[in-house]
């Protein structure tokens, strides 16, 4: 009887190391592992090749596994370790857009820098497609840190981010939480999350948010019995004569030669119908009080989303947080027309020196 009480507790002894050597190796960690994208090779950006800069496709993934695609631009004939700048949005577009043009010009004046298409969007993978999100578009600027921080060209101490429409206020989200940010550009910003849970101008009551969660969990249920995800649909392929200003100037932009790319959402079919309901739930702005390192916060003077950057602005901290205006311009004048680069090139090489 000993000898078989002895028996079963060295079992059990055995079981227990067994489980503690497999616990061991388990929190050791997983791989990290990447999708296999397919990227399109040629230039079939909405803006000119710059021949002042070297231009490749590069890869990386977010800690949710979503691997990223992004287009890099390095000043040719730079020397020693650049700082570096990712760039991406605006909120539904793709990096062959402005993020893109943002990016080639500031490469230009002297920063390697990377224009990316957000998770589940443009060339960048993850399932489902066409859906947003604040933790993990937020984490996409992060992991587009991590890999700048991991270049040998790249100074891991100078690594800026600029963020543009509803990506805006994704680097200002990041920003509070990434100390490894040193400086923050957010132009022409939305605040998603109080655009979708207000309404344009704050407009919304609560029995109006309520009424449009019954919607979007109403769309959530049609679509799991479809098996397939609904979208909202991108911008009409024309524009009534009586269409808000700020509509007429998002055609303008994503519906006309000028910003029109077969693989950006507002372009074309839109987000999916159901996007809205974690930014309803999840406000994005909440500890940008918090960040002690430098915002550049630009907004157009006649655009429709001015008040997003003056009350985001309101909420900094600190003598190395500036707001910008830009007089006479719109929201989507930002996206190309009239961006202030020589004020953006000024602020990152003030702060990423």
């Amino acid at each position: 009887m000993k000898q078989f009480v002895m028996a079963v507790c060295m079992a059990a002894v055995a079981c227990s190391m067994i489980s503690a050597t497999a616990l061991a190796d388990s929190v050791k960690g997983s791989p990290m592992l990447k999708e296999k994208l397919t990227l399109v090779q040629e230039w079939d950006k909405v803006f000119p090749q710059g021949d002042k800069v070297s231009h490749s496709k590069v890869t990386f993934t977010n800690r949710f596994g979503v691997t990223l695609a992004a287009d890099m631009y390095v000043p040719k004939n730079a020397k020693g370790k650049l700082a570096a700048i990712a760039v991406s949005g605006p909120f539904g577009a793709v990096k062959e857009q402005a993020s893109g043009l943002y990016a080639q010009t500031l490469a230009e004046r002297g920063f390697l820098t990377i224009a990316f298409d957000p998770s589940f969007t443009g060339e960048s993978g993850g399932a489902p497609r066409y859906v947003a999100s604040p933790d993990i578009n937020t984490e996409d600027f992060s992991a587009a840190v991590d890999f700048l921080s991991t270049q040998e060209a790249v100074d891991a101490n100078r690594i800026g981010i600029l963020g543009i429409c509803g990506w805006g206020g994704m680097a200002l989200n990041a920003a509070a939480m990434d100390t490894r940010i040193k400086a923050t550009v957010a132009s022409t910003m939305y605040d998603m999350s109080r655009v979708n849970a207000n309404g344009y101008f704050d407009s919304m009551s609560e029995e109006d948010r309520y009424k449009l969660k019954e919607q979007l969990n109403a769309q959530r249920t049609k679509d799991y019995q479809m098996g397939s995800y609904e979208l909202a649909g991108g911008l009409p392929d024309a524009v009534a004569a009586d269409a808000p200003q700020f509509v007429k100037d998002y055609f303008a932009y994503y519906k006309t030669e000028r910003g029109y790319h077969k693989r950006s959402l507002n372009s074309n079919g839109g987000w999916n119908k159901t996007s809205a309901l974690s930014f309803i739930n999840m406000p994005l702005l909440s500890y940008i009080g918090e960040i002690r390192n430098a915002v550049l916060v630009i907004h157009g003077e006649k655009a429709h989303s001015r008040y997003f950057s003056e009350d985001a602005f309101k909420k900094l901290k600190g003598d190395n947080k500036e707001l910008m205006i830009i007089p006479g311009a719109n929201h989507t004048d930002l996206y190309d027309k009239k961006v202030p680069f020589d004020k953006i090139e000024s602020f990152f090489k003030t702060y990423l020196k």
